[in-house]
């Protein structure tokens, strides 16, 4: 097992999904834990239950679109934990429009959070990093649709196509300073976002039923079925630590075999 004991890890989106299982597991393993996310009774509530269990967590009330808020939540990270050894950048939206109908607002909606958004994260994490000396770990949560563009999906697919591009372009710039930026590719994973993306198949037609998308993406994994939030604990656990030092610039695919790159 990874050693994670007093380690300080923030993680944005964590109030639920994937951001929430990560979260717990990081913090049982013994890291401390910033919850950050933009609705902050999400954040309070996986805190919470962190703490319960005899964890160590704070929780952040952020929208990774403004720098000030990010920068504030770095800060209180600094102040509860004493330091900043690992930023994941994980909160993301997605949005179902078929290419044709997809709006310079809609672009806009998801561009901002998903790529903007992991942009200033990486920014205001490494100056951090700089500052404290020793390096420190960025973890970008990217996707399937971060290597294979969507019809459906173009807009959310090109915002993660950036995540995988800042991932490479931090790894090369700042590698000198110690600090390695990696990217988790996960796939068709039970959580609320999927509910969002599988409602906007229905609502454009494209399907009739519920969980009709999800099923049919799921059904290319071939594992067998579907992601859960907690399949993405192990890789979140290597990247986190310090078994992951020689390692950057690498988007790691964990998607029961949809995408092979």
């Amino acid at each position: 097992m990874p050693d994670l004991k007093d380690r300080c890890i923030a993680i944005t989106g964590a109030g639920r999904g994937i951001g929430a299982a990560i979260a717990r597991a990081l913090a049982a393993d013994g890291a401390r834990l910033t919850i950050a996310d933009i609705t902050g009774e999400d954040a309070r509530q996986v805190a919470d239950a962190i703490r319960a269990e005899g964890g160590t967590a704070i929780a952040v009330a952020v929208d990774v679109r403004d720098r000030a808020a990010v920068r504030r939540m770095i800060d209180e990270t600094v102040k509860a934990h004493g330091r900043l050894d690992v930023l994941f950048n994980n909160a993301g939206i997605a949005q179902t429009k078929p290419f044709l109908d997809i709006t310079e607002e809609d672009w806009h909606t998801v561009t901002d959070v998903n790529a903007l958004g992991v942009l200033i994260g990486m920014q205001e994490a490494i100056k951090t990093f700089r500052a404290q000396g020793g390096g420190g770990k960025i973890v970008n949560t990217a996707s399937i649709a971060g290597k294979q563009g969507y019809e459906p999906l173009a807009h959310y697919s090109a915002s993660k196509f950036a995540v995988v591009a800042l991932t490479q372009a931090a790894a090369r710039a700042f590698g000198k300073d110690g600090i390695t930026a990696n990217a988790i590719c996960p796939g068709v994973v039970a959580t609320p976002m999927w509910k969002i993306i599988d409602q906007g198949f229905r609502d454009t037609g494209l399907t009739r039923t519920e969980n009709e998308a999800f099923d049919m993406f799921a059904a290319g994994a071939v594992l067998g079925r579907p992601s859960a939030p907690e399949d993405l604990v192990g890789v979140a656990r290597f990247l986190a630590s310090s078994d992951s030092d020689f390692m950057t610039g690498q988007s790691l695919m964990v998607d029961g075999g949809m995408v092979f790159v």
